[in-house]
C-alpha cells in the first residue's frame, strides 16, 4: 500500500537554529528509497523553503498553511485573501499601530519601515526585513498576511474579522489567513490528486497550525519540542528536532 508523509519546516524539519539535522535528512532519503511519497506542509511562504526543497528533492508542498498546494511543480490549489478583507484589516491594524506584511508565492512586502516587531519576527525566520509596498496587496494575489501585535491583541482581531483566521506563531506576530483554510484541507487535496486513502497519510508537527493536520492524517506525529496541546492533537509523540525526532519516529513506525 503506497503512504505520503507531509513534514512541517521550523521545529520539525529545521532545528531552532534553522539547520537541518543530518539524520533527518537521512531519514527523508531512506523514506523515499522505500517508497514513500514525501512532501511538506508549512505555514511559509514557497520562496521562505526553495532551498530546503531543493536540498531534500522535494518538489511537491502545501505553504501558507493549505493556500497554495504544489503537486510535482504544478499549482493544483489557490486561494488568495479576499482584497476588501485585507483593505479592511490594513485600515484597522494601521489605527492600532499594529503594522502588517503581505505575501505571495514570490516576494513579501511590510506596510511599514524599520518597526522592531517586524524585523524581530522575520529576522527570526532568518531573513531581511522585507522591502515596503503598503499598496503590495491591492495590485497582486496575497495568501498570507502577518499582523505585528501581542496575544492579547488577538481577540480584537477574531471578533472583528470572522471571514478571516488567526494563527499566533510569534509572541509579536499571527498568520492571517482565509476562513476555513488550513494545512490538514491542503493535505486532503494533496491525497485525493494522488489517490491516497488519509489512513495511509502521515504527518509530522510542532505548531498550533499543525494540530488539524495531526488530526485529520491516519498518524499524526508530534515532535518533542511541540506544546502540550499539539501532543494532544497527535496519534505518536516522539523525540524533539535537535534529538533527531523525524529519524526516531520513521524507526518507530517502521517507514524505515
Amino acid at each position: 500500500m503506497k503512504k505520503i508523509a507531509f513534514f512541517d519546516i521550523d521545529g520539525t524539519l529545521l532545528d531552532h537554529n534553522k539547520q537541518l539535522p543530518h539524520l533527518t535528512k537521512e531519514a527523508l532519503a531512506k523514506l523515499k528509497e522505500n517508497g514513500v511519497f514525501v512532501a511538506i506542509a508549512t505555514g511559509r511562504a514557497p520562496f521562505m523553503f526553495k532551498n530546503l526543497r531543493d536540498e531534500l528533492d522535494i518538489d511537491s508542498f502545501v505553504s501558507f498553511n493549505g493556500q497554495y498546494v504544489v503537486f510535482e511543480n504544478e499549482v493544483i490549489y489557490k486561494n488568495p485573501l479576499d482584497t476588501q478583507e485585507i483593505e479592511n484589516l490594513y485600515t484597522y491594524s494601521m489605527e492600532r499601530n499594529h503594522p502588517m506584511v503581505f505575501m505571495d508565492e514570490k516576494v513579501m512586502k511590510a506596510s511599514v519601515a524599520n518597526n522592531e516587531y517586524i524585523d524581530l519576527c522575520i529576522k527570526s525566520l532568518k531573513f531581511p526585513y522585507p522591502s515596503v509596498d503598503e499598496n503590495y496587496f491591492r495590485n497582486n494575489e496575497v495568501f498570507q498576511s502577518l499582523i505585528f501585535c501581542e496575544e492579547q491583541d488577538d481577540e480584537l482581531y477574531e471578533v472583528n474579522f470572522p471571514n478571516s483566521r488567526f494563527v499566533r506563531w510569534h509572541r509579536f506576530s499571527t498568520d492571517v489567513l482565509p476562513a476555513g483554510g488550513s494545512k490538514a484541507e491542503g493535505i486532503k487535496l494533496m491525497a485525493e490528486r494522488l489517490g491516497f486513502n488519509m489512513k495511509d497519510v502521515y504527518a509530522f508537527g510542532d505548531g498550533l497550525n499543525d494540530i488539524e493536520m495531526l488530526q485529520t492524517v491516519g498518524t499524526g506525529i508530534a515532535m518533542g519540542n511541540a506544546s502540550e496541546q499539539v501532543k494532544i492533537a497527535a496519534d505518536v509523540t516522539t523525540t524533539s528536532v535537535e534529538d533527531d525526532g523525524i529519524w526516531n519516529a520513521l524507526k518507530k513506525l517502521k517507514l524505515i
